[in-house]
């Protein structure tokens, strides 16, 4: 298990304009300057949090995914977020985690925010997913899902937690409390990634982004209402000790979701 180099883009969003979208994250990602192991999208960065999925959906062999293939090969880094996909006649919000030989893992939105009516759009997930990078066991979430700690329960499965949004920054406080608790306790690197501007909806974005030390309360990195293009490096022997240090996940309860 080595050092983990991640790079979060906080962007705007284009509302329903993938063409444009990839473009300008295109643009983002030619300007990083080093080297990286992972590159984090927002939530639906194709399209904006959109409750009108006919009008953006694409196959899991369209466009979007053949941009993120060639955005892993390229930079030699996994890339990942969400975007809008149909498949057999219904609509998911599903993460993509594009690796550079091509190959990928996907995993469908569980907890749909039934306040925007994305319930009735689209199809949740079941399967939470765990994929390995470099040694390490990461477990990516969507938006919503952060405000249901039992999803993301830690059973000494995962090393690293991330959660990629549209959260609106009227909830601002809420998103950055939570990734605070889901890191200290599971005793993970937390890395949420949101977006900033606005969508025709009247909701504005503040951003947020951030990366949470997994049982210090440090807060390694944090950024608002400006786009940004960070990398982080997560320290395995940082992660190391803090385990060892406080081993309470051999202390909790037991449970079975349903």
């Amino acid at each position: 298990m080595n050092d983990l180099h991640v790079t979060l883009l906080q962007t705007s969003i284009s509302w329903h304009n993938a063409s444009a979208n990839l473009a300008h994250y295109t643009k983002l990602i030619d300007q990083l300057t080093s080297a990286t192991d992972l590159i984090i999208l927002p939530e639906m960065f194709t399209s904006g949090f959109t409750m009108s999925p006919a009008e953006v959906a694409e196959p899991m062999n369209g466009p979007s995914m053949r941009w993120l293939q060639a955005q892993a090969a390229r930079t030699g880094a996994v890339i990942t977020g969400t975007m809008v996909i149909e498949e057999n006649g219904a609509f998911y919000n599903r993460l993509i985690w594009m690796q550079p030989d091509g190959h990928f893992h996907t995993y469908d939105k569980r907890h749909l925010f039934t306040m925007a009516g994305e319930h009735e759009h689209y199809l949740a997930g079941k399967d939470r997913l765990v994929v390995t990078l470099k040694g390490w066991r990461i477990c990516p979430l969507i938006c919503y899902d952060l405000r249901f700690p039992v999803w993301a329960r830690n059973n000494d499965e995962y090393d690293l937690l991330i959660y990629t949004a549209n959260w609106p920054n009227k909830r601002s406080y809420d998103w950055l409390t939570l990734l605070r608790a889901r890191a200290l306790e599971n005793q993970c690197y937390v890395v949420g990634v949101n977006r900033v501007g606005s969508d025709p909806n009247g909701h504005e974005y503040n951003g947020d982004s951030c990366v949470i030390d997994p049982g210090w309360r440090h807060t390694l990195y944090h950024v608002e209402k400006t786009e940004a293009a960070h990398r982080e490096t997560l320290s395995a022997a940082h992660l190391q000790q803090v385990r060892k240090q406080l081993p309470f996940l051999e202390d909790q309860d037991s449970f079975r979701i349903v």
